[in-house]
């Protein structure tokens, strides 16, 4: 028998059977679509974290007080970070453009209008580092650092929420009660790690330190020069001498600061992204295979029902394998269309979803993957395969006298 009639038969049968088949493939369809949504939602996400990490620059490192349980905590022992430690640290060869961080704890004002933003000083050096621009304007510079001008660089929302639709640069603000002439807008970034900040705002850093009268700071940026690895141990090494902290056995648990390099955010987040895509992918799998036991049951039923057509055809001279494969090719055409008309459903609503989802947050991107299509189509058809093997089988060793005989 060749294979198109065989093929053309199947399609024959499942029309006969229009409602029965399309509620067997019910749950292909709901099972290859869950895959394709889950998958579709996760690398939109993980697009979104590691554009975040991109913004930080991509040789970018931090330090912060503080550090592990043994120490409170990253950010604990505020005072664990001096000007002198970073002074230091700018005779390592390894590592450049280091710029400390200080938040000036003040309200932000201008007239009867206020910001929630945070104010940052800092130097020049962090608007390279993290890739920080004026979009009006311009950014405090060396200059403003040298004379402790009280300059400020607002962000896109901090303008907003203080002059409105008005150009704010050359106009004067308070931060605390203190007068400060707006000199630049800065251009949009978005949101970093789920914060925004588009309503920061920068001062130079030794304005900050005058207003504030902190000897501390709160962190610091700076670029590896070498590989990360490098980078990271030659100022690790260097605090902890200056910190006098014996730690043979290198557990940052027990250090008093913490550095952190992009590569190591980015891919600590890929993995945490890719493991739970891959979970709920697996649980989204789970009713393919509730699908393919459906399609077992409505097969063994299909071969009762058409006893006597088995019977008939055998006695007419169908070999074994000819109703064998009339049976197999029925199971995996209900499984592939039901993973394409899966496929179909799950990237139209992956599609809505992310249109909610932009809303919300802007930098979410609808991102459909090939590969994880591919997987459930071909997925889906196997689990044809298998579990309509059993049913076949029952099919092809069907005796032609005891099936022409039967009721």
């Amino acid at each position: 028998m060749l294979w198109t009639d065989i093929i053309a038969s199947a399609f024959r049968s499942l029309r006969q059977n229009g409602f029965r088949s399309v509620l067997t493939m019910l749950g292909i369809i709901i099972g290859v679509g869950s895959v394709v949504l889950m998958t579709a939602v996760g690398t939109g996400m993980q697009e979104v974290l590691l554009g975040q990490i991109s913004s930080l620059g991509g040789n970018t490192m931090v330090i912060f007080p503080g550090g592990g349980p043994e120490q409170g905590g990253i950010g604990a022992g505020q005072d664990s970070l001096t000007l002198d430690d970073l002074k230091a640290m700018e005779k390592l060869t390894t590592i450049d453009e280091i710029a400390p961080v200080i938040f000036v704890r003040e309200p932000v004002s201008k007239g009867i209008e206020t910001s929630d933003g945070q104010v940052l000083g800092t130097r020049p050096t962090f608007y390279k580092n993290q890739d920080v621009n004026a979009a009006i304007g311009r950014m405090p510079d060396d200059r403003d650092e040298q004379a402790r001008n009280r300059a400020i660089a607002i962000g896109p929302d901090a303008a907003l929420d203080l002059f409105g639709n008005n150009n704010p640069v050359n106009q004067k603000i308070r931060i605390g009660s203190n007068p400060f002439t707006v000199v630049g807008v800065v251009e949009p970034i978005g949101s970093q790690f789920f914060t925004n900040v588009d309503d920061r705002m920068y001062i130079p850093f030794e304005t900050a330190r005058t207003i504030t009268g902190q000897k501390y700071i709160d962190y610091a940026t700076f670029q590896a020069v070498a590989d990360f690895d490098v980078s990271r141990e030659d100022v690790v090494s260097l605090i902890r001498e200056r910190h006098q902290i014996d730690n043979p056995e290198n557990d940052e648990d027990e250090d008093d600061f913490d550095v952190r390099t992009s590569a190591q955010a980015m891919g600590i987040l890929s993995s945490v992204s890719l493991g739970l895509t891959m979970f709920i992918t697996i649980i989204a799998g789970i009713s393919l295979v509730v699908g393919g036991i459906g399609i077992m049951n409505i097969m063994y039923v299909s071969v009762q029902e058409r006893t006597r057509e088995i019977g008939l055809r055998k006695a007419l001279g169908a070999k074994r394998k000819d109703v064998l494969r009339q049976f197999m090719i029925e199971a995996i055409v209900i499984t592939f269309l039901g993973g394409v008309i899966g496929v179909i459903s799950g990237i139209f609503i992956a599609w809505i979803i992310a249109a909610i989802i932009v809303g919300f947050l802007p930098t979410y991107v609808f991102a459909i993957s090939p590969l994880a299509i591919v997987v459930a189509l071909l997925v889906a058809v196997a689990i044809g395969t298998f579990f309509g093997l059993a049913p076949a089988r029952q099919a092809a060793d069907t005796e032609p006298m005891a099936a022409l005989r039967y009721e």
